[in-house]
């Protein structure tokens, strides 16, 4: 269902505020760099700082940017189940392809109780949904046997698995199917991800070269693996710098040198990249021919 280079897009806010402007810019230049789909309102938007009425402005004005152009596939993931049934009905509602959902944060949840927020959510929405596994950040994991059991309902259709076990792949494959879609949820770790059978990455450092993601994920298709490690190699230290500074902080900064129109405001509790950071940032980019 979706394949390629799919950047977890940054929210660009201006003086305390989102800047609708600068993120309509944003997604029209992700669709003319090769883009395959976008997500707005993932970690990497800064989520957990947008309040209902702001998450859905995001999710729109993303919508509204793309025209129909690329898929949208809204994040609407909640440590709450109430919560992201809300936010899948209003994405469903704007025209959203599918809601990524990232599994539920700080309850902790039993395997069991994963299952059973999405059943729910399945239940309440036939929006297609993208699970996405994050244990660096939810604490909890979504095992492979429950992505497998979670790939026998019919809603569910792909997942972004950033566990970092690369072996989730083949399990993944073996239980939920050839056909279920697998992204890559780490950018270092794509060109593996796809040689065992994933389909593309939902992305940091996309939203800061969109293009070469874009030719390295073409490569991958093709099984050009020659020119997709050459372009792995390219864009190795970038994937690094986007994490030298709590995210997004690093990607907002490397926007503001690539456009004049980005701020690389961020939301409290993440604090500007470090000069550290900045500096890797800086010297990741020339290395990448990207500025």
């Amino acid at each position: 269902m979706f394949s390629g280079s799919i950047p977890a897009l940054v929210t660009p806010f201006r003086d305390g505020a989102f800047d609708a402007p600068a993120f309509a810019r944003l997604v029209d230049w992700q669709i003319g760099e090769g883009t395959s789909a976008l997500v707005p309102c993932g970690t990497t938007g800064e989520s957990p700082t947008l309040g209902f009425e702001e998450h859905y402005q995001v999710i729109d004005c993303c919508l509204d940017a793309a025209a129909g152009r690329v898929p949208v596939i809204a994040g609407c993931g909640s440590n709450d189940t109430a919560t992201a049934i809300r936010h899948m009905r209003h994405a469903q509602a704007a025209g959203a392809a599918a809601a990524l959902i990232v599994a539920p944060y700080y309850n902790k949840p039993s395997q069991a109780g994963i299952l059973a927020h999405y059943q729910a959510l399945a239940d309440a929405s036939d929006l297609p949904i993208v699970v996405y596994n994050v244990p660096g950040r939810t604490v909890a994991d979504i095992g492979a046997e429950t992505m497998n059991k979670l790939a026998e309902i019919p809603s569910i259709v792909a997942v972004k698995d950033a566990s970092g076990d690369l072996a989730r792949v083949t399990m993944h494959r073996a239980g939920a199917g050839k056909d279920f879609c697998q992204l890559s949820g780490n950018d270092d770790l794509w060109l593996p991800h796809a040689a065992m059978g994933g389909v593309g990455c939902i992305s940091v450092t996309a939203n800061v070269a969109p293009r070469l993601c874009a030719e390295f994920a073409a490569a991958c298709a093709a099984g050009d693996w020659a020119k997709a490690l050459a372009l792995h190699d390219r864009l190795f230290d970038l994937h690094r710098a986007m994490f030298s500074d709590s995210s997004p902080a690093p990607a907002k900064y490397a926007l503001s040198r690539l456009h004049d129109w980005f701020s690389p405001e961020v939301r409290l509790p993440i604090i500007p990249a470090s000069d550290a950071s900045c500096k890797a940032v800086d010297a990741a980019l020339s290395a990448a021919g990207v500025i």
